[in-house]
């Protein structure tokens, strides 16, 4: 149903319309940001890329060719007890909540984490408010221990969307779900 492809040019109307909505936005310490940063936002992920040969990807709807957000990996380098790691991520526009679009996408950016990368764990973090990422996170197989909670470093101290919750996922846990899915299909 949807599709993990590069950013295009053509890409940034629809960004930016997703990072203007503030419910979108909701959870994200910077909240809304504008079509120039949002433009800038699309050279990151062009570059990291370039650099590492993985990212985030444009994520949009294989009938009619929607974006309707991105997903993908990306490098945590911040100061946290866990880096550096191999971060999951997406964000996905209004329209498309409640579809099972960003868990689907999310479950193609693990297969290649652990597949093509051979990554040995990837991690996922998020306030502890935001229960459709917190959602997708379990959904994935991904667990939390509380005792890993943090304070995001990017994120102002103090500021109410500073604690964030930790959930990660091993290969091994990654390749014994594989098989019960296989079993399943």
């Amino acid at each position: 149903r949807t599709v993990l492809r590069p950013f295009e040019t053509s890409d940034l109307d629809a960004l930016a319309a997703l990072y203007a909505d503030p419910d979108v936005m909701r959870y994200i310490g910077h909240g809304a940001i504008d079509r120039d940063r949002t433009s800038a936002q699309i050279a990151v992920f062009e570059d990291h890329f370039a650099q590492h040969g993985f990212g985030m990807w444009a994520l949009e709807l294989r009938a009619g060719g929607e974006l309707i957000g991105f997903a993908g990996l990306d490098l945590a380098t911040y100061d946290a007890h866990f880096a550096p790691a191999i971060e999951i991520g997406w964000r996905l526009a209004r329209s498309a909540w409640d579809h099972g679009y960003a868990t689907e996408a999310a479950l193609a950016a693990l297969e290649f984490g652990f597949g093509e990368l051979e990554c040995d764990e990837i991690v996922a973090c998020t306030v502890p408010a935001n229960r459709r990422s917190r959602a997708v996170m379990e959904r994935l197989g991904m667990t939390r221990d509380p005792r890993e909670d943090f304070e995001h470093p990017e994120v102002a101290a103090g500021h109410p969307l500073c604690l964030h919750v930790l959930y990660r996922l091993r290969a091994d846990q990654w390749r014994a779900r594989a098989v019960g899915r296989d079993a399943q299909a």
